[in-house]
């Protein structure tokens, strides 16, 4: 009976300490980061830079491998045979006598035996024709066409990072617009109610009110799941759980940017996809060095030492240095035509660098301009927003006062609310161009330091 009454008893303290422990638990806070440290995250983070940085890693080490091909290549062999030898030896004068005794003209001698081969080979490489050099500039070129590879991955991330998070941003303050609409359409429907019950308006007046307030609701909502969405986006990219809380803020410089020129210099210089191009056209100088340099003799030298003397064949020096020469006369491809396209392959690479610095230097320019665009747009809204406040202002007391209808109210609420999200968008549209004009010109990892410039900032 004792035991039947301390188990309820147990059980009841167990739950409650589970209730407790619950009670403690509190959901993790998102972590706050402003851009630059968001760009510092996201690189150390990211998968897509951590496989690029692994294939530069692989390069290098192939790179560092062709530093020693000048060096002597030694080999350590070992055999063991089983083997059979015969050997003739011709009497010559001595056949007549020989053939007295019953012995045939030649002698014939068989021997079987087992033997052991352990022998150390080297080969040193005097002249190749180019194809060591050829060789290593290739591997260094790849090394290259890897780093800018790194490179365009980093910058693609970064440019990726300006999207989602000056997009939740946008979100954040599209829901605190929708929330104010929302609360002015709340009101506005207890003023009409008040209205309605003395009789000054009408029972469709206060229905207006109430549509608009559900229209203004079902609106509010849907900026909640787009947030939602945007905060996904954003901790999934940092690679945070717990969320991520944008800091720095959506922004816009007031003034213009550097001439358009500065910005195509930079991409023209940093540029990383130049400098892919570049590098293949190195691979592919290279390969015309290689191409070339198969079609030309090699000399090497070459030693041999066997380290048993004793158990081995007739045929085997004991040790052997010398010098040799090898020249491909006739092969299964020809030669000209092999070098003939490697030329072309390096002329491809060539006509491809001159093609992207042309479509660099358009995409600088149309980035540049639709930055300037946004900035404009962006400074011509302060005036629709500033009107659109005091419009809400004059139609709810002009209503108050019955000298307006409960439908331009609404009108000019809803009116404020779209003149504040525009000014948002504007100011992210000015963010994002902004982004990709620094991403074209090979600088969008310079986007804190335009942040630290901003003279306009969306609160």
């Amino acid at each position: 009976m004792l035991k039947v009454r301390v188990l309820p008893v147990a059980l009841a303290l167990g739950s409650a300490s589970a209730v407790a422990g619950a009670q403690d638990i509190r959901p993790a806070e998102p972590v706050s980061l402003t851009l630059e440290r968001a760009q510092e995250e996201l690189l150390n983070r990211s998968d897509a830079v951590a496989a690029s940085e692994a294939n530069v890693r692989s390069k290098e080490a192939q790179e560092g491998a062709t530093r020693t091909l000048g060096r002597p290549d030694i080999d350590l062999e070992a055999q063991l045979l089983e083997y059979q030898k015969t050997l003739y030896l011709p009497l010559g004068s001595l056949a007549p006598v020989a053939q007295e005794f019953g012995i045939s003209d030649p002698l014939r001698f068989q021997l079987r035996r087992s033997s052991s081969r352990p022998i150390a080979t080297a080969t040193l490489p005097i002249y190749t024709g180019g194809q060591i050099s050829g060789t290593q500039a290739g591997a260094k070129a790849q090394v290259a066409q890897a780093r800018a590879d790194r490179d365009i991955a980093a910058n693609d991330q970064l440019l990726q990072l300006v999207r989602v998070y000056f997009g939740q941003q946008l979100a954040e303050r599209a829901l605190g617009v929708r929330r104010d609409v929302l609360d002015g359409l709340n009101r506005h429907v207890e003023d009409a109610v008040k209205l309605e019950q003395a009789r000054f308006i009408s029972r469709a007046q206060r229905l207006q009110a109430e549509v608009a307030r559900d229209d203004a609701r079902a609106e509010y909502e849907k900026a909640i799941a787009d947030l939602q969405t945007a905060n996904a986006a954003l901790a999934g990219l940092l690679r945070q759980p717990t969320g991520v809380r944008p800091v720095s803020p959506l922004f816009v410089i007031s003034r213009p940017l550097q001439p358009l020129d500065t910005f195509k210099a930079a991409a023209l210089s940093s540029h990383p996809q130049l400098a892919r191009l570049g590098s293949l056209e190195d691979q592919a100088k290279a390969g015309v060095t290689l191409q070339q340099a198969k079609q030309r003799p090699t000399v090497y030298g070459f030693a041999s030492y066997n380290f048993d003397p004793r158990n081995t064949l007739l045929t085997d020096p004991d040790w052997a240095v010398g010098i040799g020469v090898r020249y491909k006369l006739a092969g299964g491809l020809g030669r000209r035509q092999v070098v003939e396209a490697a030329r072309a392959t390096q002329e491809q690479a060539r006509a491809a660098i001159r093609e992207g610095r042309t479509q660099i230097e358009i995409g600088v320019t149309k980035a540049w301009n639709e930055v300037e665009a946004a900035r404009k747009r962006y400074l011509l809204l302060d005036t629709s927003l500033a009107a659109a406040a005091e419009n809400l202002r004059l139609q709810t007391l002009s209503y108050r006062e019955q000298q307006a209808t409960s439908l331009d109210v609404i009108d000019a609420q809803l009116g404020l609310g779209k003149a504040k999200i525009q000014r948002a968008q504007a100011a992210n549209q000015y963010v994002q161009a902004l982004a990709e004009l620094l991403n074209v010109s090979g600088q969008i990892d310079q986007m804190p330091a335009f942040v630290a410039q901003a003279d306009q900032v969306i609160p």
